[in-house]
Formats: C-alpha cells, structure tokens, sequence
C-alpha cells in the first residue's frame, strides 16, 4: 500500500503522524511511504532522516493525491478535507462530535475517516488516544501551576506551598487516564488535589494508585458546586467515548470561585467541559471571564512533539501496518476495535455517538463497507 503522511497546518502544530522508525517498519513490509517535505521538523526529525529510512520526500499535493491511506495527527482543516477523494482512507484523531462542518466535509469526500480516538477494545479501552490522554493530564498540572503565577493572571499561589503555607487546592474532574495523570503531577508537586469520579470501581482503582493523599469524591454538578469556592485550578478531563463532553463547571459557576483560578479543560477537543471553554492555540493559550483564567488549548500535546510524536506512532502503527498488509476490508473484519475507530464512510456517519451530536442520520458501518475474512 501506498502510505502518505502530510505536515500538519493547525496553529502550533509541531507532531507528525509517523516517526522514521515506523517508516523503517512499513518499508520492510513492502509498502511506500511517501512524506511531505517538512513534516517531521517540528518532532526532531528531518527530511533526509525520513529518507536514510525509506521514505520518499514529496510535496503536500503528491501526498494526497498519491496516497491510498492518509496519516495525521489532527482533525483536516478546511482546504485539507477537500482533498480526498473516494475510498482513500484517512487515519488521524477527528473528534468529530463538537465539527459538524468538518463531518460534513468528510462525508461529501466519499472518503474512509477512522478516528484514532473511537477504536475502542471489548474492555472499553481506546488504545490510540491513551497516550495523548497521558501527555495532556501530565501538561495540565503543570500548565496550570505556571497560571497560577500573578504575572500571568493567576491568584498568585504556589503549588506546593511553603512550609507554614496552604499549597494550592486543585480539583480534577473525571478520574480516567487525563484525570490520573493530572493527579499524579499534581501530587507531585505537592498540591492539595481532589478527583471527582462517577465510578467507584475506578475510584478504587485510584485508591490504591494514588494512595491517600489525594483525595476521591462522587462527581456531581453539586459536590463540584461546593468545591469551586475553595479551588485554585480545576481540571476537567471527563471523556464521554466519541460524544460532546457535558459541561460540569456552568458560567454560574465561575461566580462562586475565587479571582484568579485558573480552568485546565483538556476536554475542549470535544467541545469541553466547562461551559465558558472556546478552543484557544498554543500562541494565544488563555482568556479570562469573570476573573478566571481559561487555558483550552484544543492540541495540548503538541506543545511536546518530540514525547507525543513517538508515543503516538508506538500505538498507531501496528493498526496502520494491519490495514496495509491485509487491507481495509480485511482488517476492519478482523479487528472490531479498528472498526469502532470508522467515523465515516461513503458519505455517511458510521460511529453513532458522531451522529447523535451532529444531528445526522447513522448509517452502521456494515451496510455502506461490506466487511469480510478472505
């Protein structure tokens, strides 16, 4: 199979959907890997490095005209999505629930769009966003902590405290793989850090992960109501699978906390948990209402291309090198996670969470792509 892998445009966009090491792995199994000039700069890999692997090093239009499956890492922009073309297979995170724009863009392409973050295990998984999940929890402690500095419009408190002085109260909202790690980094740095979480089998989990000093709530609009008041950085990182997240922190809300919080919404890429959240870029991070920061910038990980790079082709690979040794057909038959992961297909939506947030018909997958073993 022909493979191409595009330079990112969105703003501060630094990752690249394949490193050198996996073009080292795609060319030993007979497939082309076509790279557009530039596209690994910005994770520490260059054009002749690309090449000393395998790949061949060609213009953005050669890459999307050529390629029988496209890989990125963020959603197409406009002037992206009407390049493809009917059957070519695009692989890439889509959040597609909070663009309905952009899904109607990719239907009308007649092109296969499988989102990183619907594949999803028996066991409720979703390997290929576990890891941006990491990175992101991990980055909103430590985004927040720097807010939270008086010269950047925070309260003015330190993380950890001093010794005779309270640390910083944080509230992580939502106790999945962004809520651990955003935990973990807190707890790290010696905060005061509450998780509020629906699952008390997962809460227990966390128990015992975390240990005692960070402390597990029952997550509800009330129990979040009366903790705001006391809170200098809320996280939010609920994740409802491919679906718009619900807005846990309301703009009442942001009445009840003190001048100078700080909210981390890490779940702005699917349209955010805080009802004041509006994407922001990595150029242009924060805003302020009602006194209270906002950092929603929609593609936290690339602000560490070079960790989120290689962390990201360690799970996308061995899907990406399925479809191309098997074909599509094929591997969506055999693997029902992969198939999960179809957003849509000939010009309709496959995934229904995608639909129900969209307000567009669903169509399943296997009546617009027959799926079969050969």
């Amino acid at each position: 199979m022909r493979i191409g892998v595009v330079k990112e445009i969105k703003p501060d966009e630094s990752r690249v959907a394949l490193t050198t090491a996996g073009v080292v792995e795609l060319r030993r199994r007979g497939h082309e890997v076509l790279v557009e000039t530039g596209a690994g700069a910005g994770s520490a890999m260059a054009d002749d490095e690309y090449e000393a692997a395998g790949a061949t090093i060609t213009d953005v239009d050669a890459v999307w005209n050529d390629a029988e499956m496209v890989l990125k890492v963020k959603e197409p922009l406009d002037g992206e999505y009407q390049r493809l073309s009917p059957g070519q297979i695009l692989f890439t995170y889509l959040h597609l629930a909070a663009a309905p724009e952009l899904t109607r863009g990719l239907c009308e392409s007649g092109a296969v769009c499988i989102a990183y973050e619907t594949v999803e295990t028996r066991d409720g998984r979703l390997p290929l966003l576990a890891p941006m999940s990491e990175v992101a929890g991990r980055l909103s402690s430590q985004v927040g902590a720097y807010y939270l500095m008086k010269p950047l419009g925070g309260r003015g408190r330190l993380m950890g405290g001093v010794p005779g002085v309270l640390p910083a109260k944080v509230l992580v909202l939502g106790g999945g793989i962004v809520g651990y790690n955003a935990a973990l980094i807190a707890q790290g740095m010696q905060a005061d850090v509450t998780v509020f979480e629906r699952s008390v089998d997962r809460m227990r989990e966390l128990d015992v992960s975390l240990g005692r000093t960070v402390l597990l709530q029952m997550s509800g609009r009330h129990a979040i109501a009366e903790a705001l008041p006391g809170a200098d950085l809320v996280i939010g990182g609920v994740l409802v699978h491919g679906a718009k997240a619900p807005h846990l922190v309301t703009r009442d809300m942001l009445g009840s906390m003190k001048p100078g919080s700080v909210l981390v919404d890490v779940a702005i890429d699917q349209g955010g948990c805080f009802e004041t959240s509006k994407p922001t870029t990595h150029s242009d991070p924060t805003y302020v209402v009602d006194d209270i920061v906002h950092y929603c910038v929609s593609n936290m990980p690339g602000a560490v291309p070079i960790t989120s790079t290689w962390a990201l082709t360690n799970v996308t690979l061995p899907y990406v090198e399925a479809i191309a040794d098997r074909g599509l057909h094929r591997a969506l038959a055999e693997d029902p996670a992969l198939a999960l992961g179809v957003n849509v297909a000939a010009g309709e939506v496959t995934y229904e969470p995608v639909a129900d947030a969209v307000g567009v018909r669903y169509t399943p997958l296997e009546t617009v792509l027959p799926l079969r073993v050969a």
